[in-house]
């Protein structure tokens, strides 16, 4: 990552909640909308695609074939940062300082509670992210592969992703309305960093 990458970050880290109430608020929006309780944010990257550049190699060029800078978000904690596209989302998000501050437990999340319609056994506050994530104390990631019908497993899956599609959304939301967005950016990446 270079220090542009660091700089943004540390901007956008003041649009983070300092504040236990603040998250708890996120988490019970989460649990209203979309029935995920203890969920701070949807974590997600988009490859924006970039005109192949010279003597580049393959540090843009990403697993779907093509050359771009990855846009990591994390809905409602409004992250958001730039990085080679050769790197997945997990990738991405383990070179973060955002990663740094949730594993230090700096990001003054509210403290573990009993998840509604239990008795005990308390729960951590999280993250949601797809496959590309790791598994985490406070990243939640769907089980892999098909789960059959009906099992815990499934139902999981199902709740994470309805949870987890707002940052989905943000990006498709994103991609029609700045309509640079849906081609190829003819710019070097540190000004498409900078467009983006």
């Amino acid at each position: 990552m270079t220090s542009n990458v660091e700089d943004a970050i540390m901007a956008a880290a003041a649009c983070v909640p300092k504040y236990q109430e603040e998250w708890q608020q996120i988490a019970n929006d989460f649990d209203q909308k979309w029935n995920y309780p203890h969920c701070c944010g949807s974590i997600d990257g988009k490859h924006i695609c970039l005109q192949a550049q010279i003597n580049t190699g393959s540090d843009y060029f990403n697993y779907k074939g093509f050359f771009s800078i990855v846009l990591l978000a994390i809905v409602d904690a409004t992250i958001a940062l730039r990085c080679q596209g050769r790197l997945s989302d997990g990738g991405v998000f383990a070179n973060t300082t955002f990663k740094k501050l949730l594993e230090t437990s700096s990001l003054n999340l509210p403290s573990m509670k009993v998840l509604p319609g239990r008795i005990s056994s308390t729960s951590p506050f999280v993250f949601l992210g797809d496959e590309a994530f790791a598994l985490q104390p406070h990243m939640m990631t769907p089980f892999p592969g098909t789960q059959q019908k009906g099992s815990p497993a499934r139902i999981y899956n199902y709740r994470h992703s309805r949870a987890r599609r707002v940052v989905e959304n943000t990006f498709g939301i994103m991609s029609v309305i700045f309509r640079v967005f849906r081609k190829p950016m003819l710019l070097e990446p540190q000004n498409a960093e900078r467009v983006v």
